[in-house]
């Protein structure tokens, strides 16, 4: 039971708590409470060990100031780096491992976007400003949880819940609103919290005041996790979805990729194409609007292209051509894509095991044959070059560099390019 003046709970399960005591965290946390001061871990990894799921990132919360705290794990032979240093984060570094350690905090503004703190040493106040309660948890070196908003029994139960009011707290940064989502899809189970949702609802008109970066990131994470389209789909109904991709997102076509990606793995442009029903224009400006790489955008500008499709009758040679122009990653996509339109027809599922696992051959020729044949470099012999390869991409990739020299002698014999 949570104590109402301190958060104090039962301590986490030992079984969950291994990470705790590895060798580098311990020498982190020996440094951070040297003298009496408290340190406790926060966050994602006090939450994952809660759920028994793998440790990623280990952050650590303190009273000390970041001077202090850069001046005491370098006594202790640490390597202390300012990478946060105005909002209070120190990332130190214990045997080639990163661990984020942050003052405990309050805001004193903020405007939807950034915050500006100032530094505390009351551990309820710095839980309160985070965003769910289940990330609000924190855990002392000895495994002892501390819980002042329920996050514990959420966390069991599947709830994501805003910590305090959920108006309030998307205000505060509207980036909470696309997390409410993606925390859903990776920690929640229905039905979705109702107040969370509302509030959702209101603010959805807000995304438009956030970066394109930031959107991207929780976006492409959203629709990384193993089954996003409930998460969507209530993206939708509260009208989050159109404000964040320009229009609602074809679920049904997201659910059939899913439903067929297995063994293939979740890529979040590719589901993110499946959404889009604009076509390239709606694809060319989400990808402006993201500020997408440019591998993502012409990833996703090329899936959006209806045209490019392939049919569940291709021929397996008629395949391994376009995988050779344009790649097994490419033509995968192209095949799931499709086979999601089609989740009944099972010639798809071959299709993609040869876009997995056949490897295009390089072709055997290179300039210097044709140079070694008297022809000179230039626009002939490229033509000469590529008029062989074309004939050897249409007999399947199977002539060899024997049968290739030959051709090119004969070629030149019965009329080459001039030298």
């Amino acid at each position: 039971m949570t104590d109402p003046e301190d958060g104090r709970i039962e301590s986490l399960p030992a079984g969950r708590s291994g990470w705790m005591r590895a060798p580098a965290t311990r020498k982190v946390m020996a440094a951070l409470t040297t003298g009496g001061q408290p340190a406790r871990f926060v966050g994602g990894c006090v939450r994952d060990s809660l759920l028994g799921r793998p440790i990623a990132d280990i952050d650590i919360a303190t009273t000390m100031v970041p001077p202090a705290v850069m001046e005491a794990v370098t006594a202790a032979g640490l390597k202390a780096v300012p990478t946060g240093i105005d909002h209070g984060t120190v990332t130190v570094i214990a045997d080639g491992q990163p661990f984020e350690v942050t003052t405990l905090r309050r805001d004193v503004a903020t405007d939807g976007r950034h915050a500006v703190v100032a530094f505390t040493e009351d551990w309820k106040q710095d839980a309160s400003r985070r965003d769910f309660t289940i990330n609000a948890l924190s855990a002392d070196q000895n495994g002892q949880l501390f819980d002042y908003f329920g996050g514990v029994a959420d966390a069991c139960a599947g709830r994501i819940r805003f910590v305090g009011d959920p108006v309030r707290r998307i205000e505060e940064d509207v980036l909470r609103l696309l997390r409410f989502f993606r925390f859903y899809a990776q920690f929640g189970r229905p039905p979705a919290d109702p107040a969370a949702l509302e509030a959702c609802a209101v603010m959805a008109g807000r995304i438009g005041s956030l970066s394109g970066e930031r959107v991207r990131v929780e976006v492409l994470k959203l629709l990384a996790t193993a089954n996003p389209m409930e998460s969507w789909g209530l993206m939708i109904e509260t009208g989050v979805a159109a404000h964040t991709i320009g229009e609602p997102g074809d679920i049904g076509l997201l659910a059939g990729l899913v439903s067929v990606e297995s063994g293939s793995g979740a890529e979040p442009v590719r589901r993110l194409a499946a959404l889009l029903t604009g076509g390239l224009a709606a694809a060319t400006a989400l990808a402006d609007r993201l500020r997408m790489s440019r591998a993502e955008r012409d990833r996703l500008v090329a899936l959006a292209d209806r045209g490019s499709s392939v049919a569940a009758d291709t021929e397996p040679a008629a395949l391994r051509r376009m995988i050779y122009r344009l790649g097994g990653a490419t033509v995968l996509d192209r095949i799931l894509l499709a086979w999601a339109r089609e989740p009944g027809e099972e010639r798809f599922r071959s299709m993609a095991r040869l876009a997995e696992e056949w490897s295009p051959p390089k072709f055997p020729l290179k300039g210097r044959d044709a140079m070694a044949q008297g022809i000179a470099a230039g626009p002939a012999m490229g033509d000469l070059l590529a008029a062989i390869e074309a004939d050897w991409i249409a007999g399947d990739f199977q002539a060899d560099r024997k049968s290739l020299l030959a051709e090119l002698k004969r070629r030149i014999a019965g009329g080459s390019p001039p030298v």
